[in-house]
């Protein structure tokens, strides 16, 4: 029986781990009292009893639930504190055998954000394999669910008095100072922060992760080659999907929603040889937070990764 204790599991990750995790006949959750739920030291001792402990919480209260755990605790950290630190593994192992590996042998690893996945599995494979430079001037929009805003972006749109616009596609990050651009450039190794556009929707969840590129910015190939190196890279990871050239949906378009209620993710690339898109599909909640974090506990675990997760064939 794997031992869990979820720190912070009022808030929207937390919960959906916990609801995850219930499920499953191999885990016992190390539910902590309420009056409790903010004292370090009762914390502390739960984190100690725990093989596994998941931090859902501010940055500040991550770095904070740290310091206090012992060395041999295994900690899954959700927020945004620990995705850049060398010394912490992050959780996408489908960017390299390194990546996995290092999940595998450390105790300590970060999810990667939402959007920043999305990103990271497009661009990295690019970059390793020579197609774009690390200062390719990049541009990324990302759509998403409002689920990804937290519990009080969830009472803003589910408010029935909420103003008119929360109708329509909100863009947000203006300043391109979003929390996820550290993690974007580290993570690829960009010579520079991409220009990064967030737009937030009516739908509860869902993620649309799209990067243009131009041909004759790349440092070699054109459309077919960048479809090959992310086929080719992803090929035998369970939980990502490069689909076809030039496939979407039979009308033309590639939905946010495609993938919702699942964990894994599917790339895609369109476009022409002067001019070429390529788009991640996957849940916010799914493949871009807790369905994340439990595919690194398993692995960690020496389980199979995909065990207890969601995903197509």
């Amino acid at each position: 029986m794997i031992k869990v204790f979820i720190d912070g599991n009022k808030g929207t990750t937390g919960l959906k781990l916990k609801e995850r995790l219930s499920k499953r006949e191999d885990i016992e959750i190390l539910e902590i009292e309420e009056k409790d739920r903010k004292d370090i030291n009762v914390k502390k001792q739960f984190m100690e009893e725990s093989d596994f402990t998941f931090l859902c919480l501010p940055d500040d209260a991550s770095r904070e639930a740290v310091k206090t755990a012992g060395k041999n605790v295994r900690i899954i950290d959700a927020s945004t504190a620990h995705r850049t630190e060398k010394n912490w593994a992050y959780g996408l192992p489908e960017l390299s055998s390194e990546h996995r590996k290092k999940i595998v042998s450390s105790s300590k690893t970060a999810v990667p954000g939402c959007h920043a996945s999305g990103f990271a599995v497009i661009v990295y494979p690019l970059i390793k394999a020579g197609i774009i430079s690390e200062d390719y001037p990049l541009v990324c929009h990302s759509l998403t669910g409002y689920s990804g805003g937290g519990k009080s972006m969830i009472e803003e749109y589910n408010n029935t008095e909420r103003d008119r616009e929360y109708m329509f596609p909100r863009q947000y990050g203006l300043s391109q100072q979003h929390k996820h651009l550290k993690e974007m450039k580290a993570v690829c190794g960009l010579s520079f922060d991409p220009i990064f556009c967030p737009v937030v929707a009516d739908f509860y969840s869902g993620m649309e992760v799209s990067l243009p590129f131009y041909r004759h910015l790349l440092k070699k190939g054109g459309a077919k080659d960048i479809y090959n190196v992310l086929k080719e890279h992803y090929s035998g990871q369970g939980m990502i999907k490069v689909n076809s050239y030039n496939e979407g949906d039979k009308k033309g378009f590639l939905s946010a929603g495609l993938l919702e209620k699942r964990d894994d993710m599917q790339i895609f690339v369109f476009g022409n040889e002067d001019r070429i898109l390529v788009s991640a599909v996957y849940d916010n909640l799914g493949k871009g937070a807790s369905g994340a974090a439990v595919q690194c506990m398993n692995i960690m675990a020496g389980l199979k990764e995909d065990y207890g997760l969601v995903k197509g064939d």
